[in-house]
């Protein structure tokens, strides 16, 4: 059965951005290999203005984020659920909310609409309180107007479903098995195979990346610290100021390459995640399945996934007295975390979850808005 899918909500693919772009990108292409026609809706300031890309439809809205800021998305979004009104999709996958819930009153109404509902966004340090109250206020007007819910970590789950009274799927992020072997990219960079601690994130407060370098800036380590990451923001020019006279500390700014990502992870000393806030990082998973030493910030979501196999820490002098102790690497750990990706992780998993998701959620939608086939084609009466 093929249906009828739009995914919205992110800048669009191939990614040039985070994790929604990420899982946009390996799940549309997915779906279309499953036989399913899919559109992805991209920013009109994306640098890719293709109008296919694997065989996923592209259909660029007009987004004025880098004429007005931070209410442009909410104007972008305003854009693709409005085009998404003419094109009678049966399944319409909703990553995030944060700028897209106050008009979940315009949906299609007989388009099923599914939200995954990322992180608990409001507790993102970043925001100040009146737009956390904000977040939350969204987060509660996503859960109404969608009639189905992603969470992507048991903990995400756990919560949407006792605070709202609902159901949610836990479908997490997927990882790629395919090996990184290719040490090419280093001498790109400057590096030195195992010569490098490595942290990649967004550069936002809550991901710990602060405390992480303070912690390294403490230590007696002679290697370098390597961070991946766009620092073209506020934030991330904050740091790249605090630590500029500090040689050891390396800003590579966003990597969109992914064998380049792979490799350089691959052949890290140690990879610190300090991501906080939120359900399964995509950047967490993609470090288990290339096999690197993990020390991981010390919190529920985080150790979740990881299940006891990484060091952890919960502040900069934890850092410190890890990074001194030289005693990174446990391949009980190692061989532990990849079989976690390989067995419930891996890309081909997640876009079957996906799928059979959405094919479970058309045919309780059946009984409201029933669907007529036509050989392969799905087509409202």
């Amino acid at each position: 059965m093929g249906l009828k899918i739009a995914i919205l909500g992110t800048r669009g693919v191939p990614n040039h951005y985070g994790g929604f772009e990420h899982i946009a990108g390996y799940l549309s292409r997915g779906l279309v290999e499953k036989g399913h026609e899919v559109t992805v809706y991209n920013s009109s300031k994306h640098p890719f203005q293709g109008k296919e890309w694997y065989g996923v439809r592209i259909i660029h809205c007009f987004d004025p984020e880098h004429l007005i800021g931070v209410p442009g998305q909410f104007v972008y979004d305003f854009n693709c659920i409005l085009d998404s009104r003419k094109n009678n999709y049966d399944i319409i996958l909703m990553l995030g909310y944060t700028s897209s819930s106050i008009w979940g009153f315009m949906y299609p109404a007989k388009s099923i609409v599914i939200t995954n509902m990322d992180g608990l966004e409001w507790q993102r340090t970043k925001y100040s309180k009146p737009v956390q109250r904000f977040l939350k206020f969204a987060e509660k007007l996503a859960v109404q107007s969608s009639k189905f819910h992603v969470a992507d970590s048991p903990v995400i789950k756990e919560y949407l479903d006792k605070k709202y009274n609902i159901k949610s799927k836990y479908i997490a992020y997927g990882a790629s098995l395919e090996p990184a072997t290719d040490e090419t990219p280093l001498k790109e960079f400057g590096l030195i195979k195992y010569q490098y601690f490595l942290l990649m994130a967004r550069m936002e407060p809550e991901n710990n990346i602060e405390m992480i370098l303070d912690g390294y800036c403490l230590s007696d380590s002679k290697l370098k610290f390597v961070i991946i990451g766009n620092i073209g923001n506020g934030f991330g020019k904050h740091l790249v100021g605090k630590y500029k006279n500090e040689n050891r500390i390396i800003f590579l700014g966003g990597i969109f390459d992914e064998a380049k990502v792979k490799s350089i992870t691959r052949f890290c000393t140690l990879y610190f995640h300090g991501h906080s806030v939120g359900g399964t990082n995509p950047s967490l998973l993609d470090a288990m399945a290339t096999r690197a030493p993990l020390a991981i910030h010390n919190n529920a979501f985080n150790k979740s996934i990881i299940r006891g196999n990484a060091l952890l820490f919960a502040d900069a002098k934890d850092v410190c007295d890890l990074i001194n102790s030289n005693n990174y690497s446990n391949q009980m750990h190692i061989d532990n975390n990849y079989s976690t990706i390989t067995n419930e992780f891996s890309w081909e998993q997640i876009i079957d979850q996906y799928e059979h998701y959405f094919l479970a959620c058309y045919k309780t939608n059946q009984e409201y808005y029933p669907l007529k086939h036509e050989g392969s084609i799905l087509y409202k009466r």
